[in-house]
């Protein structure tokens, strides 16, 4: 695991250091920048695969990270703190919020599902958006996703951050925080 992080790491280096690759455009004067900018996303969510919590418990120290980036302390339920947090380590001024159904407002909502666009599921019990995550691509009915506080079985109080496959149905809402030609970047 640690090999294939490395190596991702590289990867994202290399596309978004600037002129380190030939032919490569830096990201600021990429053609088309929306497309830079979620490629950048994605990247940054990829290199978190993996990351677990210690005890099981909302715990751990990049757990930690993804919450504090969000103003909350250890122990609180994170997938919207990671979705946050991608953005952030993006250059991105928002989202930053812990509570998911916050990812959804009118304004960010689309019917275009595309990488880095952000899906939220409803739980019908707690009558709200309860989980959230970063879409990495659409394969038919299916969503290849990229989220934290799942788990092998697609829990939204998992363990950890995990690649998943979703089907599209069981998504209420999308949103796209990169839509705004940049207005909510920072760069």
């Amino acid at each position: 695991m640690a090999t294939v992080k490395i190596f991702l790491g590289i990867v994202c280096f290399a596309l978004f250091s600037g002129d380190s690759l030939p032919g490569r455009y830096n990201i600021n004067q990429a053609p088309n920048r929306a497309f830079a900018d979620r490629a950048k996303l994605l990247c940054i969510a990829k290199n978190e695969i993996g990351v677990r919590e210690v005890s099981g418990h909302n715990d751990g120290p990049r757990v930690a990270a993804y919450l504090r980036y969000t103003g909350v302390e250890q122990g609180s339920p994170w997938c919207a703190a990671f979705v946050s947090w991608v953005f952030g380590q993006a250059g991105y001024r928002a989202p930053r919020t812990p509570w998911s159904p916050a990812l959804f407002p009118l304004n960010k909502r689309t019917k275009e599902i595309g990488p880095a666009v952000v899906f939220g599921i409803y739980f019908s019990h707690l009558k709200r958006i309860a989980h959230c995550g970063l879409v990495e691509r659409q394969e038919g009915d299916w969503l290849i996703t990229i989220e934290g506080n799942t788990n092998i079985a697609g829990s939204r109080e998992g363990d950890g951050v995990y690649r998943k496959r979703r089907p599209l149905k069981a998504m209420r809402y999308f949103a796209d925080w990169t839509n705004k030609k940049g207005a909510d970047h920072e760069n």
